[in-house]
């Protein structure tokens, strides 16, 4: 998944590779909330986790347009019973 983030972000240096692990860890514990299942070789989960990095790694230009697009990801998640754990009840 890190090698995934960093080309998104375009980033191919080595020094940001700790902050980027841990946006990645913290983007899969927002999805948690909505979604049980965390996949990262899900497509739309692994590009959640992507907008996320983007929207949340230094200052982006275009902030309020990957905050709009996290919600939706994050929205299509939540709505989608693929995502739940149907053996908890």
């Amino acid at each position: 998944m890190l090698d995934k983030v960093k080309t998104a972000l375009r980033i191919t240096t080595n020094k940001f590779d700790e902050e980027i692990s841990d946006l990645i860890e913290s983007a899969k514990s927002d999805l948690g909330i909505v979604a049980e299942k965390i996949d990262t070789k899900d497509a739309l989960t692994r590009q959640a986790i992507i907008t996320y990095c983007r929207l949340h790694f230094g200052s982006p230009e275009d902030f309020d347009r990957l905050r709009e697009s996290y919600w939706e990801q994050k929205a299509q998640l939540r709505a989608n019973p693929k995502y739940k754990d149907v053996s908890n009840g």
